[in-house]
């Protein structure tokens, strides 16, 4: 079962391959954004990785970070999968933004259907 670390929120036992968003919301209870529903099309629920992160990536998840010139400063905490220890920083809350609201409701399996690619740095 991996570890999880959410700076400010603290460390908690995570389901292996649950969706990093989820994680950060239901299990550390830290109102991160996901406007789009985590579908790869806003960037609103990018995280900092501190400790741990993956190799690979969604194809959608780096044409996005590629679009917004954020590869290798952010990742999309809706396209990763909890398979390993890791520590990160939510970088948009709804407190933080004022939002009424994070989006609509993250689906339990990565959206859209993800196409797997190394991370290219």
């Amino acid at each position: 079962m991996p570890r999880l670390e959410v700076e400010g929120a603290g460390t908690f036992d995570v389901e292996d391959c649950k969706r990093l968003v989820l994680a950060i919301e239901e299990d550390a209870g830290v109102d991160i954004m996901h406007q789009c529903g985590s579908y790869a099309h806003c960037a609103t629920c990018r995280v900092e990785f501190l400790v741990g992160e993956p190799e690979d990536m969604t194809e959608a998840e780096f044409m996005l970070l590629r679009m917004r010139d954020l590869v290798g400063k952010a990742r999309l905490s809706c396209q990763i999968l909890c398979e390993q220890d890791m520590k990160v920083r939510p970088l948009k809350t709804v407190s933080g933004t004022g939002a009424r609201g994070p989006g609509g409701k993250p689906e339990k399996e990565i959206t859209p259907v993800p196409f797997w690619i190394e991370r290219p740095y």
